[in-house]
């Protein structure tokens, strides 16, 4: 009744291989493990992009003062404990910083302008930084800071 030479019913020699014959490659692509692989690299991303906002290494003072809300993206000027001045994460001198400043000043001088000044930096080229900003009419500077641990 329906046996075919094989023995099983519907019959043929057919072990599991595609019309055509031979030894093809398969020609499909398993998306899933790029996918996989894209979030993954997508997380990491979300996660490190705030890490790298400057790339001066730094070490910051800290103070109890609160953490201030910004809607704007700031301009970052660092002072490094050796008097060197850097615009974001390039190096400018002293009296090319009010030029500097402007050429990325969004809003003029109503752009926010953080000055992150080095703890063992001296207070006189930081207050040399910051007496250039405002005297070129910037008058939202402010200074970054560490958040202290709470004492209970």
């Amino acid at each position: 009744m329906g046996m075919g030479p094989s023995g099983g019913a519907g019959g043929g020699r057919r072990r599991g291989r595609r019309r055509g014959g031979g030894n093809r490659p398969m020609s499909d692509i398993n998306v899933t493990p790029m996918v996989d692989v894209m979030l993954v690299l997508l997380i990491v991303f979300m996660v490190a992009a705030p890490l790298m906002t400057v790339g001066v290494p730094i070490d910051l003072p800290e103070t109890q003062a609160r953490q201030m809300n910004t809607e704007s993206k700031p301009i970052t000027v660092s002072v490094t404990p050796d008097g060197r001045v850097f615009l974001a994460d390039e190096a400018v001198a002293l009296e090319e910083l009010v030029t500097r400043v402007a050429a990325v000043a969004v809003n003029g001088t109503d752009d926010r302008i953080y000055v992150r000044g080095d703890t063992t930096a001296n207070y006189g080229a930081v207050m040399k930084v910051m007496g250039a900003l405002s005297g070129a009419g910037y008058s939202k500077i402010g200074l970054i800071t560490e958040q202290a641990p709470q004492v209970p």
